[in-house]
Order: C-alpha cells, then structure tokens, then sequence
C-alpha cells in the first residue's frame, strides 16, 4: 500500500467532526511524523486541546499525556513523582516516570509560558534531543508529537526564547469564520473525543522507525535549495527596510530542522525528493510573531513563482551571456560612418517655414502635424500661418515632387514650394563581414550556449512528471497554491525556448552578413 492513499485517509478520519481545522491537523501531524513539536497561539475554546487529543488518535497504542500549566505547577506534575523506593534504598533520586511525560506518546502542554524555569530546562532536552534527565540517568523519550498551547506569546522579559525555538511549527488559531461551520458545530451531537481512526490506518512505532531512515535519504533538488536561498536574501532584505518592525529572525537549526519536515512531506506524499509545492510549509516555521506570517508568505509566493525553476537552471547567468555574445557581435559587424543630411528645421517646434513664398497668398508657415498628415495622404487642405504664427489662410495642397515640399493651389495656379531645411550630422551603420578566424569561434560559442540550452531544456521536460506530481493534491499544502508552482515552470520552459530562439537569430545574422 502506498503511503500517500493511507495518509489521507488517516487525515480524514482525524478531522471526522472538526470544522475548520483541517489544516492545523495536518500540519500537526506531518510535524509529528518529522520528529518535530508544535506550539498554537489562539484564545480558549478554540480547540487547541483537541487538536492534540485527535493526533493521539493517528498512532497505535499511544499513550497521551496532558497538562494546564499553572505558576505553581511542579516537575513532579510534569515529569513524575520522585521514588521514594529508590531514595531509601539506593540513595538515588529519580522519578517515576512511565504515567507522565517522559512515558507518553503524544504529549499536551497548555499555557506552556506559565511553566517553571525547571520544568523549561527539562523540556529544552526532550524537544531537542528526545532525552529526559532522570537522576543520574540519560532516558531515550519515545513521544511521537509535542504539542503546547498558549492564548499569548512569551513575554520579552522572560527568559523563553531557548524553549519557544524548539517549537519548529507555530499556528495561530481562530474562531470558526464560515457561518454555516459554525451553525453545524454549534448544533452538531456527535462527540468529537471518540475515536475515529480504523486500526489499519494507525501508524505503529515500527514504522516510525522505518520511516525515519528514509526520510534521511530524500533528496533536496537544485530548485529547492535555490528557492530556500533567494527566500533568505529576501528576509534578510525585509529586515533592513523594516528596521522598525519585528526582525525575521531564523537561525542555521532551525533551518535544518525545517528541511527534514520538507523530507517528510515528500516522503508522504510518496516522492524520493522535495519539491517546490512542499516549500510552502516553510511559511509556518519561520515566524516569531503572527503579524509576520503576511509577509514571509508574500515573500515565499514570489519567489517560488519568480525564481523556482529559474534559478535552478541559471536563466539569469544565460540571459547575461547571451547579452554579451550580441554585443560583441553587434561591435564587430556594425560601423559608424558620420554624414550629414538636411533635415526640416523647425520654429518653436510647432512649424516648418515655406522658402520662396508666392506673393499671390499670405502665409510663410506651416503646422508640423498638418505636414506629416500630407506625407502620409491624410491632409487634403492645408492651413497657413504668417510670422507670428496666427491663421492667415486654407488652401488645397497636395505633397510636393520632394521631401521637403508642398503644392499649393491658389487661383487654379499651383505653386511648388520648398520647406527651409538644415544641414544635420549624423552617423549611418555600415554593415561589414567578420573575419573567418571570428566567425569560427561565434560558431563554437553559439555551439556550446545551445547545447546547454537544450540540455537544460531536456532537464526540464524529463523532470517535469515529478516536479509537477500531485501540485494539485498534496497531502498537506492547499492545492490553491499550486499555480505559483506551475507557473514559474511553465515561464522557465518559455525563457529558455525564447532563449534558443535568440541564438538562431544571432547566428543566421552573423552567417549571411555581406551574401
């Protein structure tokens, strides 16, 4: 059986009786299945708690742990009561732990910044190591999925950074906002606590285990690596012209920890390697406070639009060297030979002044759009103006026998007349032939930038099955943004097409010059 099919089917179980919550369960699920934790900003009664309640649900023989942190709750609360057995007999002191955390599988801390320095300094292991100091002891911890909660975010005067790092995926939940959500859950009687999952949709430790070994070995394409790259130049760009706002502050682990969760997406979905529809998630760990979630999806829509596929296959470095391969031609086959050539001269840049005016009508000037309307058989009547360029007479004219002339009808008489000219320098482009030994090495550059041309073409079209795969129905990224996928592909292809085009152009031109 594949994975993908038995995902989804397990996603929809879980969200069996839950409005609006779908992508926060998936989204805790995927971080589960990647080893990671998840931490939920909303009010109470948003349904924090069972998010995690139904997660538990997706494991087999999973034991839960739950807790509401108050100011006075204590390590033994958390972590177990200290065993009196072991401290009399053996003079150690450690805890027992198998009912509490360091013993369950799914684990839910609500109002985690009310917990204690202690209590803190216990998780930071167990988030980050899966380690749980008992005494003298290092305990491997087996919990498959770590979910806190808080209605606030920690304060910036208290020491909380360390522990709110280690949550890799943030979420901010609401209220249901769809009135016809809201209507059915209000009234809904069925009970949610239930469990919905059949037994062979459960994921077993087993699995886990299994699973975690090839997640390692999915690959991260030239396309991601490239998009995670301009995405951090971007941020690092937002934080200098923001310097008023909230810096995007995102350090190397959480970066790696961020790529293995895209490993697991793949993985699921039933790929051998991430790709760019599984950048999406990115978005949800690398803001600290909601109001910067906009901007870093705003940021990661563009350039995975913008410069998915582009930068993979070097568009930009390729435009440039094509650039300069039609400079270089265009400088040796192009000379500029200076001449000068008589050209209308103009008054207030309005007129053209008639040479050798008839005394038989008044009128020496004559307006530039009406002239070029008579160049262009447009104009059949022709106004004249005098000196001070005031209306003076409308007469029948038709273009004259050259250039800079007009013929004029007055009194059944046609008068010729010439428009003043001046004497203009300027310079004329003269083809001219290269030299063999040029033409030779055009040739063998214009050889090597296509060969790569279509070889990245080629790259393209072969990887474009997998690329593409499932844009439309990923497990865990809404199909809405698959567009931005698509069509940063479909540009590439284009580009490089054009591109290919160019060339041909180039050479046909540098080929036939002088034949």
């Amino acid at each position: 059986m594949n994975r993908s099919p038995r995902i989804a089917a397990l996603i929809k179980a879980l969200c069996e009786g839950l409005y609006e919550r779908e992508e926060i369960v998936k989204l805790s699920l995927l971080t589960a299945l990647a080893g990671e934790s998840v931490f939920l900003l909303g009010p109470p009664g948003v349904g924090k708690s069972l998010v995690a309640r139904k997660l538990k649900f997706a494991f087999k023989d999973a034991q839960s742990f739950e807790y509401l942190m108050t100011r006075f709750s204590t390590p033994d609360e958390v972590f177990g009561p200290i065993s009196i057995k072991k401290l009399k007999e053996e003079d150690k002191y450690e805890r027992l732990t198998s009912k509490y955390l360091p013993g369950a599988r799914i684990v839910f801390l609500d109002e985690i910044w009310k917990s204690s320095a202690a209590i803190q300094n216990a998780l930071l292991t167990i988030l980050n190591e899966r380690v749980y100091r008992n005494g003298e002891q290092e305990v491997p911890v087996n919990i498959h999925a770590i979910i806190t909660a808080s209605n606030e975010l920690p304060g910036d005067q208290e020491n909380f950074a360390a522990l709110y790092d280690r949550f890799l995926m943030r979420y901010e939940m609401h209220p249901i906002k769809e009135q016809r959500n809201f209507l059915r859950m209000i009234t809904d009687t069925d009970t949610v606590y239930n469990d919905p999952v059949p037994d062979d949709l459960k994921i077993t430790t087993a699995e886990l285990e299994d699973w975690k070994t090839a997640i390692d070995r999915v690959a991260v394409p030239e396309p991601v690596l490239q998009t995670i790259q301009m995405l951090r130049f971007k941020m690092d760009q937002y934080n200098a012209q923001n310097e008023n706002q909230l810096p995007l502050e995102v350090l190397d682990r959480r970066w790696k920890k961020l790529i293995r969760l895209l490993r697991t997406a793949a993985f699921l979905n039933d790929r051998a390697e991430v790709d760019l529809m599984d950048c999406f998630l990115l978005a949800h760990g690398l803001w600290n406070h909601p109001q910067q979630l906009v901007p870093i999806a705003k940021m990661l829509s563009e350039t995975i639009r913008n410069h998915g596929y582009s930068l993979a296959v070097g568009l930009t470095t390729l435009r440039e060297e094509i650039d300069a391969f039609e400079t270089e031609v265009a400088i040796e086959t192009k000379i500029e030979v200076p001449e000068t050539q008589a050209v209308l001269k103009p008054y207030e840049d309005a007129y053209y002044k008639l040479l050798k005016q008839s005394e038989a009508f008044e009128g020496a000037f004559v307006s530039v759009k009406e002239f070029n309307q008579l160049q262009r058989g447009e104009k059949e009547i022709l106004n004249l103006y005098d000196a001070q360029y005031k209306l003076v007479n409308r007469l029948q004219v038709a273009p004259g026998s050259g250039p800079f002339a007009v013929r004029i009808q007055h009194n059944a008489v046609a008068h010729e007349l010439q428009l003043e000219t001046y004497l203009k320098s300027v310079s004329k482009t003269v083809l001219k032939k290269p030299h063999p030994l040029v033409l030779e090495n055009w040739n063998q550059r214009h050889q090597k930038i296509t060969a790569h041309l279509k070889a990245q073409q080629n790259l393209l079209q072969t990887e474009k099955p997998a690329a593409l795969q499932g844009v439309n129905n990923h497990l865990f990224v809404d199909q809405t943004l698959a567009p931005f996928v698509t069509e940063n592909f479909d540009k590439v292809v284009a580009a490089l097409e054009q591109l290919e085009l160019r060339m041909e152009k180039l050479q046909h031109y540098y080929l036939h010059l002088g034949r």
